[in-house]
């Protein structure tokens, strides 16, 4: 245990019950569009990265 002092107000959940409720939350928001970063300040290594990682079909 990291905290050995730390007093929590409520009960620890289960990665199960927590994906359950995501999922729910997920069901009643709907599709959430989150901006992308424009990509202005990229690095030459990182550019090229990008491009190879198009190159062979991916979207980053």
């Amino acid at each position: 245990m990291a905290f050995k002092t730390l007093k929590t107000k409520r009960e620890a959940i289960s990665l199960a019950a927590l994906g359950e409720e995501i999922a729910a939350r997920r069901i009643v928001v709907g599709e959430v569009s989150v901006p992308r970063n424009a990509g202005t300040r990229r690095t030459a290594s990182k550019t090229a990265l990008l491009e190879q990682i198009s190159k062979i079909g991916g979207n980053w």
